[in-house]
């Protein structure tokens, strides 16, 4: 497989505004369509894998957080070293394979639940191996927007890609839910294999002459140390990834919080779980359109803003008596967590030196998930231990406690470095 870039790039004369900037731009057309397929599929297999967990161990809490847990531990080991690969290599090529390593576990999980030959430990295996492909594309796939689009479009096709990813959020839940009802787990996590191809051709498709290639970092001792320091040095950018540690760790567990509030709080079934997903996925949209109309890097005082009303929402969550009134507040809490999400994803991508963009974005990937192997088990046990409505008081408490503490510790370092 080659990528040709050796054709100089155009100069863009004018950046066009508004909420759908970077779709004027065929390359992220063709990746925003190849996302959204790929996407649906792969939320399609995180409510489908959750439920299949629950119907193996029983309804165990904690196997489900396990799972979690192993599906993010990657991120937390191989982060740095994944950035270092997106700073050094073919951003696109990184992706084709990765894309295609998460293809071939979705379909392993699935057929071996469609065979009927699927038991909990082998849930555990192909989360983990799932993992380690995300920890090489996560950092690939977010430095690569900015290829796709440029600097000036980046903070709009950073609010659409979460657009996109929210659309397929409302989508996806929903379509497993009737899947999982219809024909069985299995049938919803095989799908997932299938849409990766979409988003594997349209990487083929892009027009390699309109990338806006950023330069490769030679291979060099001390990388990693040389994007931590960058980090440590730029407090704007280490509040964003403090902010993201807390809300990562502790608040996002949505899919773990609503198989457990829907089987054992509700005592309803896959359908209505499926349909949280959507609920929650409205807001996000919403979060996600409002972000793609940012021109230019949030402060710091809305990323943490935004991080607290999160935290307060999701304990709201937690106190809600009826499966519809608790619905009710999903909308708000995506709402709420997206608009956290993409000022801080911002605050860092539209502040790194290019040269260190995949490092950089590799860090934030890691301590936005990386935290889910401490959290996930965690608030996993907390939910079995003292009922799924304190796995969103606690899980929320936290979250508001992590970020205030965050802002702390980085207001009075840049105090000192100041004196």
């Amino acid at each position: 497989m080659s990528f040709d870039t050796s054709r100089p790039q155009t100069a863009e004369t004018s950046a066009p505004s508004g909420t759908f900037a970077a779709l004027a731009l065929p390359n992220y057309r063709i990746f925003a369509a190849g996302a959204l397929v790929s996407n649906i599929g792969t939320w399609m297999q995180r409510v489908a894998q959750d439920w299949l967990v629950l119907e193996l161990s029983g309804g165990s809490g904690v196997a489900v957080g396990i799972t979690t847990a192993l599906q993010f531990v990657g991120m937390l080991v191989l982060s740095t070293y994944a950035g270092v690969i997106a700073d050094r290599f073919d951003r696109r090529r990184i992706l084709v394979i990765t894309q295609s390593w998460l293809a071939l576990c979705a379909a392993a999980l699935g057929l071996l639940a469609i065979t009927g030959l699927a038991e909990t430990w082998h849930v555990y295996l192909l989360a983990f191996l799932f993992g380690l492909g995300t920890a090489f594309d996560n950092p690939a796939r977010q430095a690569f927007v900015s290829e796709l689009v440029g600097q000036d479009r980046l903070p709009n096709a950073i609010g659409l890609n979460s657009a996109t990813f929210h659309a397929a959020r409302i989508i996806g839940p929903a379509v497993a839910g009737f899947v999982i009802a219809a024909f069985g787990t299995g049938w919803a996590i095989l799908s997932n294999a299938v849409t990766y191809l979409a988003f594997i051709l349209a990487l083929r498709l892009l027009d390699s002459w309109q990338l806006h290639t950023e330069p490769r970092t030679e291979r060099a001792r001390g990388q990693i140390r040389e994007g931590l320091g960058y980090v440590v040095k730029h407090h704007q950018i280490l509040l964003a990834m403090g902010v993201a540690l807390s809300v990562g760790t502790f608040g996002m567990n949505f899919q773990l919080t609503s198989a457990l509030m829907a089987q054992q709080e509700f005592g309803l079934g896959a359908e209505q779980y499926g349909l949280l997903g959507t609920f929650v996925a409205v807001g996000s949209l919403t979060g996600a359109l409002l972000a793609a109309r940012r021109t230019r890097a949030p402060g710091g005082r809305f990323v943490v803003g935004a991080a607290l009303a999160f935290g307060a929402v999701e304990v709201l969550a937690g106190l809600m008596p009826t499966y519809w009134t608790f619905a009710a507040v999903l909308p708000v809490l995506g709402l709420a967590c997206l608009l956290t999400l993409t000022a801080a994803n911002a605050s860092v991508q539209l502040r790194v030196d290019p040269v260190l963009r995949g490092r950089v974005m590799a860090l934030y990937a890691m301590v936005l998930m990386g935290g889910t192997p401490i959290g996930s088990p965690i608030i996993g046990w907390v939910g079995q231990a003292f009922g799924p409505r304190w796995t969103l008081i606690g899980g929320g408490g936290l979250t508001m406690l992590g970020v205030a503490l965050t802002a702390l510790l980085v207001a009075r370092a840049a105090e000192r470095r100041t004196l």
